[in-house]
């Protein structure tokens, strides 16, 4: 018996991972959970234990290969032996001739697969095999639609398709039966696509040799070409009348990125003093998720202002007494994520995320808080900040600062948050607009504290000044929801009693 070893989860916003280093190869003994490889992410290092005990009987991705999620690293054969290799499927149809295949007559149905507990009904979309053709156990039988996603249905078992129940364009519910298999039975079996093709160009006239463009690719398969970015053109279907299958497009080579336009060039006296340095993985992931957020929200940003005095009175006059009792010192942070919670609950859409045409609203706050690492921005975040006090609140963020600057941060403290604030003033930024953290819908950007005069009741008087700015996807935020959000947020921090008495 054969067992895959595919990618760990690695985190809602990671989509690829690096090979770095196969700790077995191919005929090793491997025990259950013993590390097999090293995977590289652009924030963490993840290792993948071995599913179960036997042999390393092959390895899929060598070292130094980019995989995606859920990729196939290795197959693991059960029992000590290395498992031998599956003959084709072109050479496994050779060998079946219709004298070997025997009829048992057994009837199996084909249902419709789980759709999910929020969908009751699907659509029917295509049906990649007739009646009367051969199926292999798990060779995709048709495609359905939901609202949601695209479904495609496998055979439960080899045999042939006696009958189809329901058509192309019908709907089905959750728990109708799709067609029937007869096992074993000995179907049409299709010519070898190099036969056919060959049989065609001899018989057909001009026209007809002209390549078909009425052929309706699977749906999946139609997904998968937009988000891999491949051209139609350059896959061969496997389908019935050539149409294009997922596996087609898995398969098919995803097109090189094209270059950016390059340099000017350097006078040599200039070159001789300049250094060229390879981006971190990192560096390149933090560059394109930025520009991903430039390009993907309708991104706008509202800016005030807010006199610290109140955070800065309330915290000299309680921060020995506070650090005493619960071992951490009181900062600005607590106030400012106590705050932005308090705001939030006023206007949620600011704590909400676009999903396809579905706003989904956050009944809680996982607050991140951006933090600068030698290596670049991260940004761990504080899960249900809403709940929890000033005292947990600091220790927390302490505790995942330490983490980041170490690079011990893991990817399940990096994922999942609903809002972020950014810390640009302990750099010194007087004022900046912040860019979203996908897929939220707001990021509060601190800056430094600086005296400035000010007037208040009628009096010129000097007072330490902050600028705040929230950058919001204006696709479900409108202006006044946020200017509201950044005004209560103002006054939290200018009357931090505003908090307890949850005004």
């Amino acid at each position: 018996m054969t067992t895959e070893v595919r990618v760990p989860a690695l985190g809602e916003s990671v989509t690829e991972a690096t090979i770095a280093t196969w700790f077995k190869k191919p005929g090793d003994r491997v025990e259950v959970d013993e590390m097999l490889c090293e995977l590289e992410t652009d924030k963490v290092t993840v290792e993948v234990p071995s599913p179960v005990a036997g042999t390393l009987a092959e390895i899929v991705a060598a070292e130094g290969e980019t995989v995606g999620p859920d990729a196939l690293l290795a197959q693991i054969s059960e029992g000590g032996e290395a498992a031998a290799p599956k003959p084709a499927k072109a050479e496994e149809k050779a060998e079946k001739t219709e004298e070997q295949t025997t009829m048992s007559g057994n009837s199996v149905d084909v249902m419709v697969p789980s759709l999910g507990e929020s969908v009751t009904e699907a659509t029917v979309a295509t049906w990649f095999k007739k009646p009367g053709d051969r199926v292999e156990a798990d060779e995709m039988l048709c495609e359905l639609e939901t609202d949601k996603v695209s479904v495609e249905v496998p055979a439960p078992a080899a045999g042939v398709l006696a009958e189809i129940l329901a058509e192309e364009g019908a709907t089905v519910d959750a728990k109708a039966r799709l067609a029937i298999i007869t096992e074993g039975a000995a179907g049409s079996a299709a010519p070898k696509a190099s036969d056919a093709q060959e049989t065609v160009l001899k018989n057909a006239g001009p026209e007809e040799m002209t390549p078909r463009t009425d052929v309706e690719d699977a749906p999946s398969a139609k997904k998968a070409m937009a988000e891999k970015g491949v051209n139609r053109d350059d896959i061969q279907g496997s389908g019935r009348d050539g149409r294009v299958m997922k596996e087609d497009v898995a398969k098919a080579k995803a097109p090189a990125p094209k270059p950016a336009a390059p340099r000017a060039p350097s006078s040599a006296d200039d070159a001789g003093r300049e250094e060229r340095v390879k981006m971190t993985r990192l560096r390149q992931t933090i560059a394109r998720r930025l520009k991903d957020a430039q390009n993907t929200a309708a991104m706008l940003t509202t800016y005030n202002e807010a006199d610290m005095s109140g955070v800065m009175g309330l915290r000299n006059e309680y921060k020995d007494a506070f650090e005493k009792k619960h071992k951490v010192k009181l900062g600005f942070m607590s106030f400012f994520v106590k705050a932005c919670c308090h705001a939030l609950k006023e206007v949620p859409e600011v704590n909400a995320e676009i999903d396809g045409t579905d706003v989904v609203y956050k009944n809680f706050v996982h607050m991140g808080v951006a933090v600068g690492t030698p290596t670049g921005l991260v940004v761990p975040v504080v899960r249900d900040a809403d709940q929890k006090s000033f005292a947990e609140i600091e220790k927390e963020i302490g505790a995942l600062g330490i983490k980041g600057r170490d690079g011990k941060l893991s990817m399940a403290e990096m994922q999942g948050g609903t809002f972020t604030i950014s810390n640009g003033g302990v750099y010194g930024s007087l004022m900046s607009s912040p860019i979203l953290n996908p897929p939220q819908s707001g990021i509060l950007g601190m800056h430094k504290i600086q005296e400035r005069p000010v007037v208040v009741g009628g009096q010129i008087v000097i007072r330490p000044m902050m600028y705040l700015a929230l950058s919001y996807d204006h696709r479900v935020v409108d202006g006044k929801g946020a200017v509201t959000f950044l005004v209560r947020v103002k006054e939290a921090l200018e009357d931090p009693r505003r908090l307890l008495m949850d005004l």
